[in-house]
């Protein structure tokens, strides 16, 4: 935990995606501070006698994880088992000396997920809209992106997905596809509108441009970070969507959208918190304490 008077070191490394055996890139790719490696900055902190805590784990919820459970005749559940001792084993292997590798399928995680989640609804931070998706009535379900194929509308390519089109490159809505399909049972889906929750994001906007100009002076963002982030507030923050018409996922604590989940980019993020706390009970003694 931290100590009072002593400089005390978090370190945190990109959560490998859990459909998959992990290749090199998960252990060269995730870079940190200027570029270091996690696992060599955390070498260097403990050689320096620093109070480190290094933690990482799986990231295992989404609709690659469901696409990838179905291809091998598994529960999505069953799949993250097998490929979470997978990658332990690796970076074990590798001698890459986590303090904790956990993953994000966890009781802590639901718990803290959750909880952001009502006190972003309490502040009247998120509101609620309709989406078009395409609907499966043979399968009786709504389809993500990767459950659907059709031809893009941009190149006329036959097998795009339903999120991007690996000819052209370009993104898609599923909804744009012309004669979509569902992968599932190759029947014809149909647009449906369905209600979602979004995160306002341009309430937040004021707040964190005042954030970012005070981070900023302190010169710790590399230019590239510093670029993406000012090209998002330049064009202006729009609402995002957070969850989605899945079962695998963090369920959505609310009357009206309990047959939903957390949208996988709002969920994974916390799986650095959630991890800590299967860590620690007292993970908020690292995660909301800057003094130390």
């Amino acid at each position: 935990l931290p100590v009072e008077g002593e400089r005390n070191v978090l370190i945190t490394s990109a959560l490998p995606y859990v459909n998959n055996v992990p290749h090199l890139g998960n252990i060269i790719g995730p870079t940190g501070v200027r570029g270091a490696h996690p696992g060599c900055l955390c070498r260097y902190c403990r050689l320096r006698n620093w109070n480190t805590l290094f933690v990482c784990g799986t990231d295992e919820y989404g609709t690659a994880t469901e696409t990838r459970a179905l291809e091998e005749g598994l529960s999505p559940q069953e799949l993250c088992d097998r490929y979470h001792a997978v990658h332990a084993d690796v970076y074990a292997w590798f001698r890459i000396s986590f303090d904790h590798f956990g993953r994000t399928t966890t009781p802590q995680q639901t718990r803290i997920a959750q909880d952001i989640f009502q006190r972003l609804l309490v502040r009247g931070f998120l509101l609620q809209d309709t989406l078009e998706q395409l609907r499966c009535e043979s399968c009786g379900r709504y389809l993500a992106d990767r459950f659907v194929e059709g031809t893009c509308p941009f190149c006329g390519y036959a097998e795009a997905r339903g999120d991007q089109c690996d000819k052209c490159g370009k993104l898609i809505n599923a909804v744009e596809l012309k004669n979509p399909q569902c992968k599932l049972c190759r029947g014809t889906p149909v647009v449906t509108p369905t209600q979602h929750l979004f995160l306002d994001l341009p309430k937040l906007e004021g707040r964190l441009e005042a954030w970012l100009e005070r981070t900023w002076a302190t010169g710790d963002w590399t230019a590239n970070a510093r670029h993406i982030t000012r090209t998002w507030l330049r064009d202006g923050l729009k609402p995002r969507c957070i969850t989605r018409d899945l079962t695998w996922g963090t369920p959505v604590p609310l009357d009206g959208f309990r047959d939903k989940v957390f949208y996988v980019w709002f969920d994974a993020p916390i799986g650095y918190l959630s991890i800590t706390a299967n860590y620690t009970d007292q993970w908020e003694r690292w995660w909301k304490n800057p003094q130390q």
